[in-house]
This record gives structure tokens, C-alpha cells and sequence, in this order.
């Protein structure tokens, strides 16, 4: 007669766990996921574009770094080959549609695999709407670069990746979709905008080895914040702990990385949304207008916030308090 089940299935699953199971030998290391791989990285002259091409690099990936700076695309891609790593850089301007058309073609004609992209070139403005109304033009800059320009690149590389059998790409986005921080209208609704676009075309393309990760990123210390000079005094992450979260994506693949504070945000917002609104206010009221919001000049290594006034006391406990929002 045949044994019951019970008598001999962990006996089975004990010797499939330890012989049979095909992930049992699979490298789960950042190398293992990206040595010998390209990987282009927009906004990879500096910040954290750069802090996450060294760590790439380390591993044994190939950084492609695109940027606007070629002097400081130089100096990133000599870091690297110093190193012992390899590199390749290129100029270009992203927020132009004709320039993204030619680097491609450039960069294909180059290189014969792309691996991977990592989109983390952006343009942040900090500026309430009442300080916006005779400044269309905000809207327009960052929706040029983090949205459309984005795009671009992404759809550019689509018909490559479709050949070659897949790619995985890493939208850097912000806590900011997630919690609404006000004066961030322009720079969340072009990250909102790439997230939702992300959302709907991932199901499209994940039969053909596309797959997409979004990283909802918190408040890094990079030249992006150093015109509000209250974030000088606000609790930050390095540029090389927001590089290890792209590096993280790149291994792993995760459909989104999110930190406590931006997915409490998310749920707030589904669940109690006029009760966010009146703490988003306080908060507003609390957070000064920037000098430079202001249209005012503000001289070398002076303070741009509120001409001249550091961040109150109440600021400070907010910023600490949500640690990673952008006010």
C-alpha cells in the first residue's frame, strides 16, 4: 500500500530544499547582479549619481554616466578607473528630446548590451504657488527634465531592450509623492507624473524582461538642496546611503523601495486626507520661504532662508521629527 503523505512529505521537501531547489546556489550579492553588466546612470556626475557609480563600479559593473558636466563626468569616470573599475561618460542634455535622440544612437552604436538605467537626473524647485504665479515656467523646467526627458530615454531604449531579451530600469523619485510636502508642487507632480507612467507601462512590457524599480528617495545632502540653507541644519541621508539604495535596487529588483516615513505618508493621505492638509499647513507656516523663492539675491555663502533668519525652533522639531521630507 502506498505510505500516507504525511509520512514522507518532509522527508521530500527537506531533500528538495537542500538539493533540488534551483535558487539554492544563486548568487544574492550586488556583484552577482551587476558584474560585467553596463549601467547607464543619468545625473552621474555628482551626488548621488556618482556615490552610486563607485559602488557599482566596485562590484564589478560597467558605470555609463550621463550628465551635463563633462569636466566633472571626468573627474567622476577617474575616480573609477583609479580604482581599478571601468567607466564611460557623456554630455548630454536631458531635458533636450534631439539631444537624448542622438546620445542613444551614439551610445548603442558604442555599446552592444545596456543592462541596466538608473534615471536619477532631476530639477527641484522649492517655491509656494503664490510665489509661482508669474513663473509658469517652474512647472515647465521640471516637468522637461524628470518627466518628459525621462521618458525619452526610457522609450529610446525600449526597442533595445526588446531585442536583447530585457532590462531592468530604476526610477529615483521622492518621499514627496508620497507625503505632499508643500512649495513642492512642481518638483512632486513631475515625479508623480513618471511613477504613474512607470505604473502602466510596467505591465506592458514585463513579458519582454523589462522590469521597473521606484525608489522613493528622502532628503540626500547633494547640491540639489544647497540653495535652502535651512536643510544645512535638517537631518539627511549621504549621497553614498542614497547610492547603496539604487545599488539595492539593481540587485534585488523590488517593485518599489520606500522608506516607514513615505509609505505612513501614503496611508495617511488614503485615510484621514483633510487631517494631513491642516498638518501640511501648520508645517508651511512653520517652514520659511526661501531668499531665492523670493526672486531676491542672496550672496555668496549667505543664508537663503527667509533673508537671513535660520530655521525656528518649531522647524527643526518637524524636520527631525519627519526625518526625510523635503520642507
Amino acid at each position: 500500500a502506498v505510505p500516507e503523505l504525511a509520512d514522507y512529505a518532509p522527508a521530500l521537501w527537506d531533500y528538495w530544499e537542500r538539493h533540488l531547489d534551483p535558487d539554492l546556489h544563486r548568487d544574492r550579492t550586488l556583484a552577482g547582479a551587476v558584474r560585467g553588466r553596463t549601467v547607464v546612470i543619468t545625473g552621474g556626475s555628482s551626488g548621488i549619481g556618482r556615490a552610486a557609480a563607485l559602488q557599482l563600479a566596485a562590484a564589478g559593473a560597467i558605470p555609463i554616466l550621463v550628465a551635463r558636466s563633462a569636466d566633472k563626468l571626468e573627474e567622476a569616470k577617474a575616480e573609477i578607473v583609479d580604482a581599478g573599475g571601468e567607466a564611460y561618460t557623456y554630455s548630454v542634455d536631458l531635458s533636450s528630446v534631439d539631444a537624448i535622440e542622438a546620445f542613444v544612437t551614439q551610445l548603442l552604436a558604442d555599446h552592444p548590451r545596456i543592462d541596466m538605467l538608473v534615471n536619477n537626473a532631476g530639477r527641484s524647485i522649492r517655491r509656494g504657488v503664490l510665489q509661482s504665479l508669474d513663473r509658469f515656467h517652474d512647472y515647465e523646467r521640471t516637468m522637461t527634465l524628470n518627466y518628459f526627458g525621462t521618458i525619452k530615454l526610457i522609450t529610446s531604449l525600449l526597442p533595445h531592450w526588446r531585442a536583447t531579451g530585457g532590462g531592468h530600469i530604476v526610477n529615483v523619485s521622492s518621499i514627496g509623492v508620497q507625503t505632499n510636502p508643500p512649495r513642492f508642487a512642481a518638483y512632486v507632480a513631475s515625479k508623480s507624473a513618471l511613477d504613474g507612467w512607470t505604473s502602466c507601462v510596467a505591465s506592458e512590457v514585463v513579458n519582454l524582461g523589462i522590469t521597473f524599480t521606484t525608489i522613493h528617495m528622502p532628503l540626500v545632502r547633494t547640491p540639489m538642496i544647497a540653495p535652502t540653507k535651512i536643510y544645512d541644519a535638517f537631518p539627511t541621508i549621504t549621497p553614498e546611503e542614497a547610492g547603496g539604495m539604487i545599488c539595492d535596487a539593481l540587485r534585488a529588483k523590488p517593485k518599489e523601495i520606500n522608506t516607514r516615513l513615505g509609505t505612513f505618508g501614503s496611508v495617511m493621505k488614503a485615510i484621514a486626507p483633510k487631517a494631513v492638509d491642516q498638518v501640511l499647513h501648520m508645517a508651511y507656516r512653520v517652514f520659511p520661504e526661501s531668499t531665492a523663492a523670493k526672486g531676491k539675491s542672496v550672496s555668496p555663502g549667505g543664508d537663503a532662508s527667509a533673508d537671513g533668519q535660520g530655521a525656528s525652533n518649531e522647524a527643526l522639531m518637524i524636520a527631525h521629527l519627519l526625518k526625510g521630507v523635503h520642507w
